[in-house]
């Protein structure tokens, strides 16, 4: 469908019966983000706001609630989209088969971006906006639908935009409201580059975040996309609709079909703290000093809708925009990195912290025996490559079979247990960046990361109950099985690194007496609740791979270094204890909880809902 806007779809979607209307009165402090999050979990509808208290406006969220539903938002374009970025990776099929690919051609010329003369919004503040706070902790309000747009100084004008989403603190901390707002990115994006090349010409950086508008908008500021595809021109394909843009009176782009443009411009030598923020690793991002956003103006179109989602551990809204995502550009990463087959990037362990891939292995031929050696290449070459340089944890293993995915995980993870040889297999890179979400490591945006290389034949059979030697230790207990050939045990609160070294001696010293007993052990995790560890391949997942960090936290059962490489002759551990620096897990507040079964309640407007 070519929506116009934001509520041709939410139209269309409750034509259709994907979306419900809230009619009671709803807080945006706290209530609307509990709403929004046990609609999600039941898998629920898309959800219209009428009546937010303390705004005029309206509000939407869970559009993008299930992969289902965003396929049926963008049904008409799907194909030609998938098709268009299958030619940008292999232009000679347009070549070669030219009537074929006629249409590709066509729908590329409608989705140029068109520039009109005028715009017609009302203006107003930001303390008219619903200033949603989504969980307890959180610093203030946020915009956590926002579509950021700035332009290349060097180059400027809409072809060498950049169209991206992060977030924006609207309201709380130092901040002075309707003046001032904080804009948090991380240097490598698209608009980190903008701001480098504006301060070389000592400039202002302008920005605008324009809020709501047709679907493909959103989804626009949050593809990867390849060199040289703009989002604004992405938008148009995948919305079947040209995007239309103006500029206002001070020189800030206006997206005219947006619901909201908040413009401004950045001074990058002024910060503020922003922050907390409830995170999409399931923790909040703590207060770090970030860019400060000058306010210019305020534009809200006639009855426009605010949208929003809202952030947490993993599964959310979030998820199915990275499923999409994958719909649309599966092949893409294959094409960009020489063989490699599969790259997946495991939602449930926070996206950026824990990758699987297969490759091929194509040099052991010419060794005396299977095992990694180019998987080790790839592996350099997926860790310098995009958004995949964040990730801190890389599994990576060869199939001759081709039968193995990365989507069944842990069928995967078993695969690589069998074979892993952890004395050889183990690559760890240390003090480098990790994602500026992650605080495993000791400090902003610094930590480390491992590669965990697999090829070759099954070196053990995997146990599916807890060995005996686990479950009689002195420091050590309640050990669990969270996958065969992985156990959890519990131990004492986490103090500081130097403790835990001596911790993790006294471990090895009583294992590495029983070490023939673990040999269908491969790993071994350390941590606060071993119940909930093991409890299920979601909560392994979130906990072992969001709270270690490789170079301080993985020990090992015989463990030595030899020629500056670090292995271990018994199963690798992982020490997962929540850290002094780290930051808080996120809970919901039991009386909002509370406060929102109105709704769910006989007679609310979500009865029979979650």
């Amino acid at each position: 469908m070519a929506y116009s806007s934001l509520e041709a779809c939410l139209v269309d979607l409750e034509k259709n019966g994907h979306l419900v209307r809230i009619k009671e009165e709803v807080d945006p402090h706290l209530e609307m983000a509990a709403i929004h999050l046990r609609v999600y979990d039941a898998k629920g509808p898309a959800l219209l706001f009428e009546n937010v208290k303390g705004s005029k406006y309206r509000a939407a969220s869970n559009i993008f609630g299930t992969l289902d539903r965003s396929k049926f938002i963008f049904r008409d374009t799907l194909q030609l989209v998938q098709k268009i970025i299958e030619l940008k990776g292999d232009p000679m099929k347009a070549i070669k088969r030219p009537l074929q690919n006629i249409s590709t051609g066509l729908a590329a010329l409608k989705a140029l971006p068109k520039k009109q003369s005028s715009f017609s919004f009302d203006q107003i503040q930001v303390s008219d906006l619903p200033l949603i706070k989504h969980w307890p902790m959180d610093g203030g309000a946020f915009v956590t639908l926002p579509q950021v747009y700035t332009e290349d100084a060097d180059k400027p004008g809409i072809m060498q935009s950049n169209l991206g989403m992060y977030r924006i603190q609207l309201s709380g901390n130092d901040y002075e409201l309707n003046k001032e707002i904080g804009l948090h990115y991380q240097i490598h994006r698209g608009i980190g580059v903008h701001q480098t090349k504006a301060n070389r010409k000592g400039q202002a950086l302008k920005v605008s975040c324009f809020v709501g508008g047709p679907p493909s908008h959103s989804l626009s500021a949050v593809m990867p996309l390849p060199e040289g595809i703009s989002e604004m021109t992405f938008a148009g394909l995948l919305g079947g609709r040209r995007f239309r843009y103006a500029y206002d009176a001070l020189g800030n782009a206006i997206s005219t079909d947006a619901d909201f443009v908040i413009t401004g411009e950045v001074d990058p030598y002024q910060t503020k703290p922003e922050g907390p923020f409830g995170d999409h690793l399931g923790y909040y991002s703590l207060t770090h000093p970030f860019p400060l956003m000058k306010v210019h103006n305020v534009y809200a179109k006639k009855n426009a809708i605010w949208a929003f989602t809202v952030v947490g551990r993993p599964p959310q809204e979030d998820t199915s925009f990275g499923e999409l995502i994958h719909e649309l550009t599966g092949n893409a990463i294959p094409q960009e990195i020489p063989g490699v087959k599969e790259v997946h990037a495991v939602d449930a362990a926070g996206v950026h912290p824990l990758l699987l891939a297969i490759g091929s292995e194509r040099y052991t031929p010419y060794m005396p025996a299977k095992q990694p050696a180019e998987l080790l290449t790839i592996a350099n070459h997926v860790l310098g490559t995009g958004q995949l340089s964040l990730a801190k944890f890389l599994f990576i293993t060869a199939d001759d079979t081709n039968q193995l995915t990365t989507h069944n995980i842990q069928q995967y993870l078993e695969y690589i247990f069998e074979r892993i040889d952890l004395s050889r297999d183990l690559h760890f890179h240390t003090n480098t960046t990790i994602d500026t979400l992650d605080y495993s490591g000791t400090g902003l945006n610094s930590g480390s990361k491992l590669v965990l290389a697999a090829y070759g034949d099954k070196k053990r059979e995997l146990c599916r109950e807890v060995p005996q030697a686990l479950k009689e230790l002195q420091e050590f207990e309640n050990a669990q099985l969270c996958m065969p050939g992985v156990v959890a045990l519990q131990t004492k609160k986490f103090t500081t690194y130097t403790e835990a070294a001596k911790e993790m001696e006294r471990l090895n010293g009583e294992l590495s007496m029983v070490n023939g007993e673990l040999n269908t052990v491969a790993q071994i995790i350390i941590c606060d609740d071993a119940s909930f560890t093991a409890a299920t391949l979601k909560n392994y997942l979130w906990v072992t791979y969001t709270r270690c960090n490789p170079s301080h936290d993985v020990y090992g059962i015989d463990s030595f270094v030899q020629h500056k490489h670090w292995g271990c002759n018994g199963p690798v551990v992982f020490d997962v204890r929540i850290k002094p620096h780290h930051a808080p897990a996120l809970e919901k507040d039991a009386a909002v909880e509370k406060r929102v079964d109105r709704l769910f309640a006989k007679g609310g407007s979500l009865e029979g809902v979650g």
